[in-house]
């Protein structure tokens, strides 16, 4: 009895441990996205230093940068004010109040991969400290058509992008972003009771004193996301999204094309990102989960696809972060309005919803075995350590005849984790995927190689290109006698 006694004691120990984890996990990523403006003000403080630094004969032939800064501080004025929107109305699914002290941070780096194919520099993935295992499964049709009222006033683009974009801006978010609390204050999070009473910060976790210290690396994947967003919610990035998604779209109408309301065939997304692909698959009839590992992700589509209420709402400025390869100032700093489309209007069908979790637990389980239609793979089978396990569950959670359509290249996101030995990291070429695949009951219906970019600046003078492999694999059915 003792015995059964301390084995209890220790999962319970084991389990604190792991949400202990967790919730220093999302904390870090929490803090990320609060150091943003920060760490964007530095960039500009440095591009200043620089400028300086110049003779003042060669000063004279730029006499319009100083007022650049400042309209590169306009634009992260304008960019911190989307995400602490997007922070209030964040719910964690932990309590974000608990002791984490138990945990160590050597815990963190094991804590997820996410897509960022930037065209920044060389092509390459952002690794998170996402939280792992199954986290929920929410439906976001409901809350997106409820209006809500904003506590802040909203700055506009116009401020950045007019004629006199180079004079200073009256209120306290123009000018210098000297740190996380100047911001918040600036973006109006101070609010009262029906009693008069203030409160700083709506909710504990965002009082900016109780934030972590995080790496600049961690800010990058913030601009990541921003980027991200440009590419699933705004008719900037259309090109690519029709490049990418549209043939997965194609794809599906095609093979499933007496659907019915009644009972509408089930597709999984697995690596759902922003979820825009997922959304598109439920408008098209299909009851639609995206499942997603990211909080830096979720954070981000939970708010697009639930607390938007209307085309257009928001405006930020992906590209403003690199000064490289611009055309034109303009270019830089253009605004971009987000979302294009009205999520609760797009007429998505019932059942669609967004999973949080690694693809490996929520979906090898006995609950799972043959109960897609369809799997939608984009961007996503190189984001595995095991790229055959990956195979294996896709195979095992299709009903027979299913399809499994996959877009994307093979950048293997564990492929150069120097320092980290036991990083397991299964690099197969293409041909070796399609083998594996046949191996778990797959038969190839068809394939061809799409050129496509991924988050990439259109105007911008370097553009990587990918040749994605696209294929419809269907799964054989059993022979019967």
């Amino acid at each position: 009895m003792s015995g059964e006694i301390e084995e209890d004691e220790g999962r319970r120990r084991q389990r604190k441990l792991e949400e202990a984890v967790e919730v220093k996990s999302l904390r870090r990523i929490i803090s990320a996205y609060l150091n943003y403006p920060e760490a964007a003000e530095e960039d500009v403080r440095r591009y200043e230093r620089s400028f300086k630094k110049l003779p003042p004969a060669h000063k004279a032939l730029l006499p319009h940068y100083p007022s650049k800064f400042q309209s590169l501080r306009r634009c992260i004025s304008m960019n911190a004010y989307f995400i602490f929107n997007m922070l209030q109305a964040f719910e964690p699914p932990l309590d974000m109040s608990q002791d984490v002290d138990i945990c160590e941070d050597s815990h963190l780096e094991t804590f997820g991969i996410e897509h960022c194919h930037s065209e920044e520099g060389n092509a390459s993935s952002c690794q998170s400290a996402s939280t792992g295992g199954r986290m929920c499964c929410s439906n976001h049709a409901q809350a997106c058509s409820q209006e809500r009222s904003s506590i802040m006033s909203n700055p506009t683009a116009d401020e950045v992008q007019s004629e006199h974009q180079h004079e200073p801006i009256s209120g306290s978010c123009a000018g210098e972003v000297g740190n996380k609390k100047d911001i918040v204050e600036c973006c109006g999070i101070d609010v009262a009771d029906s009693n008069g009473n203030v409160f700083s910060y709506p909710h504990d976790w965002l009082d900016p004193s109780l934030q972590l210290n995080v790496p600049l690396v961690d800010v990058d994947k913030v601009r990541c996301i921003i980027r991200n967003i440009a590419r699933d919610w705004a008719a900037e990035g259309e090109r690519e999204r029709d490049q990418c998604y549209k043939p997965i779209l194609e794809e599906l109408d095609t093979l499933f094309p007496n659907r019915c309301k009644e009972s509408p065939p089930a597709c999984l997304v697995p690596g759902a990102g922003l979820g825009r692909l997922a959304l598109e698959i439920s408008c098209l009839g299909f009851i639609s989960q995206g499942n997603e590992f990211s909080y830096y992700m979720m954070i981000s589509s939970s708010f697009i696809l639930n607390h938007t209420v209307t085309t257009g709402q928001w405006t930020i400025y992906p590209w403003i972060h690199s000064n490289c390869n611009s055309l034109s100032e303009n270019d830089q700093l253009r605004p971009v309005s987000i979302p294009d489309i009205h999520p609760a209007s797009a007429g998505i069908t019932e059942g669609f919803s967004m999973c949080g979790g690694d693809f490996v637990e929520v979906y090898n389980d006995s609950s799972q075995i043959g109960a897609w239609d369809a799997v939608v793979t984009c961007f996503f089978i190189d984001t595995a350590h095991n790229i055959i396990e990956y195979i294996e569950i896709i195979s095992r959670i299709l009903k027979e005849g299913g399809v499994w359509i996959n877009f994307g290249p093979l950048l293997y996101h564990f492929a150069d984790m120097y320092g980290q030995e036991d990083e397991m990291s299964i690099e197969l070429s293409l041909e070796d995927v399609k083998k594996i695949a046949f191996h778990y009951g797959f038969h190839l219906k068809k394939e061809q190689t799409i050129e496509t970019t991924y988050t990439t600046n259109p105007r911008s003078m370097m553009q990587n290109h990918y040749h994605a492999a696209f294929w419809t694999m269907q799964k054989k059915r059993t022979s019967t006698t």
